[in-house]
């Protein structure tokens, strides 16, 4: 079968969805959240510290034997819990814009926390259901397919929310983007449920086996370094655009302007980026890829330093969008690239017979820096400046790339995991 026929196939479509459906709640809390706040003159650090809020997608791991254990009655272990959540993330979702940054912040809050909980119990059960649809050979090329499908659900918070947040008033625009949870909802109804493979019969063999199974496999030694590796990739990038949407606004630019340049210039290049990954990853192998697929991320967090050198516009030109929209363009490249080439790898990591407790420790350890690391951006920036701030982002990126010495030499290939 050729790369394109494997393209274009019933489980890469259902990639797509997926990935949507993942996406779609966690760049809410990561843009229009913050956008919400930032318009409503809620202070920078507050913003920043608004990351805490997404603690879920790094302990997920704790309750994801209780998604490997129990069934939901009618659907079926992977689909019932998918349409469970999804269906609680439109009702949240919808209901977070009734209430007022200024007098309600406590309420937002724990609004917010429990969104991040459903998001993040979504995704063990949407990882879980993709790692058990693909085929091993298929892994680079549907996570791939599912990253984009990941990126294209942010424009739906960063960009269309951002535009009608112009003209209506927030209660309706939080209405209108939990609404766009239904295609998920729609494929979760019509999937079917996949193959399970060594079901644990007890709650104490969902906790136990698949831990035990990732320490026995190369050692403790080999189980650390992967698990450093996962915390170091991303570190650096996500830390840079962990409050991108304030920094848009601080150099002078509309919501408006940044609903239809920056996040649709970003829009493209991820896109291009992550497919070219899939498809390149066909013919480099995984090691090769993260490597290369690094480096450019990398060199990408340095776009924003040249913006936040330019500095804040009083009068925003052409020339001020187009070179919004570059930087924004290669930063999505890179990152489009980094994001296949990385999760796939957490793909490969988990054991297919541990797919939904491992998936979820994998990345959660990934979410840790998005998370813990980030609240400390808005305090960081007003310490640092925002260029010096992003100068330190391109710092943390090394460690993870001079992990993958030990995790993906540039010789090797990464073994297959037979269940």
């Amino acid at each position: 079968m050729s790369v394109w026929q494997q393209l274009f196939t019933r489980r890469m479509l259902i990639c797509v969805f997926t990935g949507f459906a993942s996406g779609l709640p966690l760049y809410l809390l990561l843009n229009l959240v913050p956008a919400w706040l930032r318009t409503e003159h809620i202070d920078l650090k507050v913003i920043g510290a608004f990351a805490l809020i997404q603690f879920p997608y790094t302990w997920k791991f704790l309750w994801s034997p209780l998604l490997d254990r129990y069934v939901v009655p009618a659907l079926g272990r992977r689909r019932g819990w998918m349409l469970l959540t999804q269906v609680a993330l439109l009702v949240v979702i919808a209901s977070l814009g009734g209430f007022s940054p200024q007098n309600d912040l406590g309420i937002i809050i724990m609004l917010a926390t429990l969104l991040a909980f459903l998001s993040a119990t979504q995704d063990i059960a949407l990882d879980a259901y993709r790692r058990e649809l693909l085929l091993d050979n298929e892994l680079g090329l549907g996570n791939a397919v599912h990253v984009n499908a990941y990126r294209i659900a942010g424009l739906i918070p960063g960009s269309l929310a951002l535009i009608l947040a112009d003209h209506l008033p927030w209660n309706m625009v939080f209405i209108i983007t939990a609404l766009f949870m239904l295609p998920g909802i729609v494929m979760t109804l019509l999937v079917n449920e996949p193959l399970a493979v060594n079901t644990p019969r007890t709650l104490r063999a969902a906790v136990v086996e698949p831990f035990r199974e990732f320490i026995m496999r190369k050692g403790w030694q080999s189980a650390l370094l992967i698990l450093a590796f996962l915390f170091f990739y991303k570190l650096g990038d996500s830390l840079s655009t962990a409050l991108a949407t304030p920094f848009y606004l601080d150099m002078g630019f509309s919501k408006t302007q940044i609903g239809l340049i920056a996040k649709n210039a970003g829009l493209w290049p991820a896109v291009i980026g992550a497919l070219i990954g899939g498809l390149w990853m066909l013919k480099l192998g995984i090691n090769r890829a993260l490597w290369l697929f690094g480096v450019v991320q990398v060199v990408s967090i340095f776009g924003f330093y040249w913006l936040a050198i330019l500095g804040a516009q009083a009068e925003v030109t052409t020339l001020h969008l187009a070179q919004l929209g570059f930087v924004i363009g290669l930063e999505a490249f890179g990152v489009g690239l980094g994001t296949a080439a990385f999760v796939a790898y957490i793909a490969h990591t988990t054991h297919p017979a541990y797919t939904a407790t491992q998936f979820a420790l994998f990345t959660s350890l990934a979410a840790v820096p998005r998370t813990f690391v980030n609240a400390t951006a808005g305090w960081l920036v007003e310490q640092l400046g925002w260029s010096s701030f992003f100068l330190l982002c391109a710092a943390l990126a090394i460690p993870g790339m001079a992990l993958l010495l030990k995790i993906a030499p540039w010789g090797e290939t990464q073994p297959a995991l037979e269940p």
